[in-house]
């Protein structure tokens, strides 16, 4: 952060270096549960959400290289070791023990509604404050709505797909 923008700053930027590490390791997580996800994926509409799913952790990647962008900008350093992301990280991955796809997209699902609440937290401290932070923690707040929205249609959809299975077996 240079010398003007640290100085208009109005908060403590070892804090926020520490919640975009924490953000970081998230990002870390919630990239390979994607990845992985899609790819022991088993069930109905698995060719359709797969690719969708590899699109979101590629996204989630892209997040991952702006808040470590913006951490060393902030004059610090991003997590070096990726055996620190457990201890950082407040959203956890959970592994994909059950294949199916309902159980990877509720999986997920949570890793979307932990991630709201990360980047809702970091806009909030940076609102007014730091605005170039605020401005990234809303565009990836952004993604990640978009991502809650795609898996509650998916699931949605799953559900849907069973009650018509159930009409037809009647």
């Amino acid at each position: 952060m240079g010398k003007v923008a640290r100085e208009i700053a109005k908060l403590d930027v070892d804090k926020l270096i520490q919640m975009l590490n924490e953000a970081l390791a998230e990002e870390w997580y919630a990239f390979y549960q994607y990845w992985v996800g899609a790819r022991v994926m088993e069930g109905p509409m698995r060719s359709e959400v797969e690719s969708e799913l590899l699109v979101h952790a590629n996204q989630e990647l892209n997040h991952a290289v702006m808040v470590a962008d913006r951490i060393v900008k902030l004059g610090g350093i991003p997590i070096l070791n990726p055996n620190k992301w457990s201890e950082f990280a407040k959203c956890k991955y959970e592994e994909p023990n059950d294949p199916y796809i309902e159980a990877i997209l509720n999986q997920n699902l949570s890793g979307e509604r932990c991630a709201i609440k990360r980047y809702e937290e970091i806009a909030e401290f940076t609102n007014g404050k730091d605005f170039s932070t605020y401005q990234m923690a809303i565009t990836i707040l952004d993604e990640e709505i978009e991502h809650e929205n795609d898996i509650e249609d998916w699931l949605t959809d799953i559900d849907r797909m069973r009650e018509d299975l159930k009409k037809l077996k009647l």
